[in-house]
């Protein structure tokens, strides 16, 4: 599950609220074991996404350094190539 959460700072450009929202999602997820929660449980599983993405976002802006912002598309193609090394049975062809 939180396999799918990426580092969201410092980046060019920076995160999206779909982004960060997308990785609140994917930690609550993760703490409360459920993927999709129960009509009980909608509500509060719903309020902790929008918490967690909030913390996130206050977090993000927060933060603080000298290197130069990372860029999206580079970081892309580090981690395909991450990928590749790491299972190349995997590849197409």
């Amino acid at each position: 599950m939180c396999r799918n959460i990426r580092t969201l700072f410092n980046f060019d450009p920076p995160a999206t609220n779909e982004e960060v929202e997308a990785a609140a999602l994917q930690f609550v997820r993760k703490l409360s074991g459920f993927n999709k929660p129960s009509r009980a449980n909608e509500a509060a599983f719903g309020r902790a996404v929008q918490d967690t993405a909030a913390v996130a976002r206050e977090l993000i802006r927060s933060l603080k350094t000298d290197a130069d912002p990372r860029n999206r598309e580079q970081e892309a193609v580090k981690a395909r190539e991450r990928a590749r090394k790491r299972f190349p049975d995997r590849q197409a062809g």
